[in-house]
């Protein structure tokens, strides 16, 4: 008996140290002043030889070496970088750690309007991948659930947290609206033809999901949403508290998304993915909609596409003056999310300045998301949600992390990848 109780015990602790996460750090405790660096401010702002000051989890000085007096513990980042954390939005991350294991799966609830539903609640801090992120510098993300027309509510996290309360930065930021696709592609394995052809219940799902927008709007202005949940969610819609996320990609799609908002009145839209939005810039800047446009490293997803759309989309929605950022959904895009700033690094590579690029999933994507008033730029008063890398962190031969802190908290970088890595290393190092 005793040793089997050994054995067990001795199992517990060998699966805890191998698949527990990391304690989160703890509080700042003393003023940290990284001198030398080039400091990307996250707003096409570069200042060489820089002083970064920052004290309880806030930035209390930003600018060149000398405009600041060193305060606390001294980093010498010397020809090195240091960068605002970079931001992932429309993400699952924490929601689903292993796809194929339905115990681990919960990014989305039965049924196809669910406003009411809160994704931040079913948020793991303890994910494996989570930590993944860290070492190329993604500190924060929107955990946005999926499925049904209207998925839910979304919230912003940083990544490196006990639990979705102490994660959480910003809670229930917007509703996500998977618009209805005006085409469909042949489901062979129904024996239906294979190809892009018309959604001939396209115009029936907008009508419904007219209706119930047009319900929900009733429910509000009758003071009758007791018991109506979904009603009563969607308050934060019509009034502004709340972003609308429409998920939508085709060229008309889009255009008519434009006419339900006016319609509806919805006072905050942004369109994710938008694939075909650079067909439509102007209107978009005409009515001041932003874009969390779709993953950069992936393949046109229409026949007419030029090769290098994905690489260019971007660009062109910004030369029209539309306000733009990066996410990442789409297959593997929890573990793919680390890779976020070399999507941006692509675009640079296509003609996007490189501090533009950098603004992608730094300042455009805390604006869009609504948090640029404490995230997404090096400035005063901001958290200190930073990062010092070695080199360029848009290339991946370059973005070495040596420290990273989220509000002011000096971060672990260290996950089951960069200890195999080591490990690996060790390995074939000692026989050279």
């Amino acid at each position: 008996m005793k040793k089997i109780i050994f054995i067990i015990t001795l199992f517990v602790f060998y699966t805890g140290k191998t698949w527990g996460q990391q304690t989160p750090a703890p509080a700042q405790s003393e003023a940290i002043t990284i001198t030398g660096a080039t400091a990307h401010i996250g707003n096409g702002q570069v200042i060489e030889n820089s002083i970064i000051i920052f004290e309880n989890g806030k930035i209390t000085a930003v600018g060149a070496s000398g405009s600041a007096s060193p305060k606390g513990k001294v980093i010498d980042a010397t020809g090195k970088h240091v960068y605002p954390g970079f931001i992932a939005p429309n993400s699952t991350l924490g929601l689903v750690e292993i796809a194929a294991v339905r115990a681990t799966d919960d990014d989305s609830e039965i049924g196809s309007y669910n406003p009411h539903i809160r994704s931040i609640i079913a948020y793991n801090a303890e994910s494996k991948i989570i930590e993944s992120m860290r070492p190329n510098g993604v500190l924060m993300a929107q955990v946005t659930p999926r499925g049904g027309m209207i998925s839910g509510t979304s919230s912003i996290v940083q990544l490196d947290a006990w639990n979705w309360e102490d994660a959480a930065i910003k809670l229930d930021d917007g509703i996500h609206l998977n618009w209805p696709n005006p085409f469909t592609r042949g489901r062979w394995w129904l024996g239906e033809d294979p190809g892009f052809k018309p959604n001939k219940k396209y115009h029936e799902q907008v009508t419904k999901l007219a209706d119930f927008f047009d319900q929900a709007n009733a429910s509000m202005k009758s003071n009758e949403i007791a018991g109506k949940l979904p009603h009563k969610a969607m308050k934060g819609s019509f009034d502004g508290s709340q972003r609308l996320f429409v998920h939508v990609s085709a060229e008309k799609a889009i255009l008519d998304v434009l006419a339900f908002a006016k319609k509806q009145k919805i006072q905050k839209i942004v369109l994710v993915h938008a694939d075909e939005a650079y067909k439509v810039a102007a209107q978009l800047k005409s009515n001041n909609i932003p874009v969390l446009l779709t993953r950069t490293h992936t393949t046109p997803n229409y026949e007419d596409s030029d090769y290098d759309q994905p690489y260019k989309n971007a660009k062109l929605l910004i030369d029209a003056g539309v306000l733009v950022g990066l996410e990442n959904s789409g297959q593997m895009e929890r573990a793919n999310a680390r890779n976020l700033p070399f999507q941006a690094g692509t675009v640079a590579a296509h003609g996007l300045d490189r501090e533009k690029a950098l603004q992608l999933i730094t300042e455009n994507s805390a604006k869009i998301l609504g948090i640029d008033d404490i995230v997404g730029t090096l400035e005063v008063g901001k958290d200190a949600t930073l990062f010092i890398s070695v080199g360029d962190a848009l290339d991946m031969r370059t973005n070495q992390l040596e420290k990273a802190f989220i509000q002011g908290r000096d971060i672990s970088l260290e996950t089951h990848q960069t200890k195999l890595w080591k490990r690996y290393s060790n390995k074939y190092s000692s026989k050279q």
